[in-house]
C-alpha cells in the first residue's frame, strides 16, 4: 500500500485558525513565530537572557564564511546544488576548503534563511545555541555567513553533509530499501539520546520545538542526528512554560497541549518523540490524506491495535515479517507513556532513554524466528540402551 504525504503548515492567532496546504512529497513544512512571553517573574526572564546574551558572545568555533565563499561552494547557488526547501528558505548542497587542511575539501550543507524574519540580535542569538551544543547525535554546525550583499541582507548557515538523507525519506516509498527493524531501534535511540542531551544539556536547557523525522538525519555510518533548530527555545525551570500568543509546528507532531493553549515546555518534545516511534513502527506519516478520514491521524489510527492482538496489523507492511513482534509492542508501551495527554505524567527524555536502551539490549524474541532444529533426547537414549541391556543381562 502507498501512502503518499499532503502535510499542512499552521497557526493559531488567539481564537483564529488559519492553514496553508503543501502539497510536496517530501518534509512536512513548518513556519516561524512571534516572540513568547514566558510564565515567570521578572529575574527569571532577565536570568534566562542574561545566559543567551553570554553565549551569544561565544564564537570562536564557528567559521564565518563571506557570500562570495558560498556562492563558491554552492557553484553560485545553482539550482542542481538545491536538495531540499525548509521552513526558512532554499537547501544547497556545496563544498569548501577544510580549515584544518587547506586542501582538502569536505561536503557540506548552506542553508538560505531568505525567509527569517528575525532581526540581527535574534540571528545571533540563535547562532548561539549551536556554539554550546554539541554531541554525535546533532548535525555538526560549521558555521555562518550574515552580510550585505546584492541588496539584502545574507544570512546563510553551514552545516555537515549527510549522506544518507532523511529517516522520513527511507520510511516513504521513494527509498527502494526500507529500514530495517534493527535500524529503526538504533534510530530511536539515536534520537532519544540527542533529545536527552538537548533538555538536560548542564549549560542550558533546548527545547526543539519541531521533532519529525525529515529533521532527523542520517550519516555515511547510518548514525541518526537531529538537525533544524529555527524553532529551538530555551527551556523554563521546572513546572513553567512558554506562552505563545502564535503557536507554530508540524501538524501530526504537535503536542495538544500547545495546540489548545500556548504551553510549550520540554514535555512537547516528548510527545513528539512518542509520535516518531508510531513512525518508525508503522511506516505511516503523522497526519496523511490519502486513506479514509478516520485513519489519518498516525496517533488516532493507531489506537485501536494497542494491546490487541490485532496489533501486528499496524506495523509497516515494507519490513515483511522480518522484526521482533515483543520489542515492536514494548517500543509502542514507550510511545503511549511519551503521549499522555496530560504533560506532567510524560516521561522525561533522560527517563525515555533508559527505556529504549533497555528494549535494545534485553532480547525480546528473534527476528523472524524459526522453530527450534528437533534434537533427539540423548539421556532418554542411554537409559533405553542401558535398560535394554540390563534385561537382556537379567535373562542370562
Amino acid at each position: 500500500m502507498v501512502f503518499h504525504c499532503r502535510c499542512l503548515s499552521f497557526s493559531f492567532h488567539e481564537d483564529e485558525y488559519e492553514t496553508t496546504t503543501q502539497t510536496k512529497s517530501t518534509s512536512t513544512q513548518t513556519f516561524y513565530t512571534a516572540s513568547s512571553d514566558l510564565n515567570r517573574s521578572v529575574s527569571d526572564s532577565q536570568s534566562k537572557v542574561s545566559i543567551f546574551s553570554n553565549l551569544a558572545q561565544k564564537t570562536s568555533n564557528l567559521r564565518v564564511f563571506t557570500f562570495a565563499d558560498l556562492k563558491e561552494a554552492t557553484n553560485d547557488f545553482d539550482q542542481a546544488s538545491i536538495i531540499g526547501e525548509g521552513g526558512l528558505g532554499l537547501v544547497y548542497r556545496g563544498v569548501i576548503k577544510s580549515s584544518d587542511h587547506p586542501f582538502d575539501e569536505i561536503e557540506v550543507v548552506v542553508k538560505d534563511a531568505i525567509k527569517a524574519s528575525q532581526g540581527p540580535k535574534q540571528w545571533v542569538g540563535e547562532l548561539s545555541y549551536y556554539e554550546v551544543v554539541e554531541h554525535p547525535n546533532l548535525v555538526k554546525f560549521v558555521g555562518h555567513c550574515f552580510e550585505e550583499n546584492e541588496g539584502r541582507i545574507q544570512r546563510l548557515l553551514v552545516y555537515e553533509y549527510m549522506p544518507n538523507k532523511s529517516v522520513e525519506y527511507h520510511l516513504s516509498t521513494r527509498s527502494k530499501t526500507p529500514l530495517s527493524w534493527t535500524m529503526r531501534l538504533k534510530v530511536a535511540q539515536d534520537v532519544a539520546r540527542g533529545m536527552a542531551y538537548l533538555h538536560e544539556n548542564p549549560v542550558v536547557q533546548i527545547i526543539s520545538g519541531d521533532l519529525k523525522s525529515s529533521n532527523i538525519l542520517l550519516d555515511d555510518q547510518w548514525n541518526a542526528k537531529l538537525s533544524d533548530f529555527g524553532m529551538a527555545r530555551l527551556g523554563t525551570e521546572e513546572g513553567l512554560t512558554h506562552v505563545w500568543n502564535v503557536v507554530a509546528g508540524t501538524m501530526g507532531y504537535t503536542d495538544p497541549n500547545y495546540i489548545k493553549a500556548g504551553h510549550l515546555s520540554v514535555t512537547s518534545d516528548v510527545w513528539s518523540y512518542g509520535v516518531f516511534l508510531y513512525e518508525l513502527i508503522t511506516g505511516r506519516c503523522p497526519l496523511d490524506h490519502s486513506p479514509p478520514k478516520k485513519e489519518r491521524e498516525l496517533v488516532k489510527w493507531v489506537k485501536p491495535y494497542i494491546g490487541s492482538k490485532r496489533f501486528e496489523q499496524i506495523i509497516d507492511p515494507r519490513l515483511e515479517g522480518n522484526y521482533s513482534l515483543k520489542s515492536a509492542q514494548k517500543l509502542s508501551s514507550i510511545a503511549q507513556k511519551c503521549l499522555s495527554r496530560n504533560h506532567k505524567f510524560r516521561p522525561k527524555m533522560g527517563e525515555v532513554l533508559e527505556m529504549v536502551d533497555h528494549l535494545i539490549q534485553v532480547p525480546l524474541g528473534a527476528i523472524n524466528p524459526a522453530p527450534p532444529p528437533k534434537t533427539k533426547n540423548l539421556v532418554g537414549v542411554v537409559a533405553t540402551k542401558l535398560k535394554n541391556v540390563f534385561m537382556c543381562n537379567s535373562k542370562v
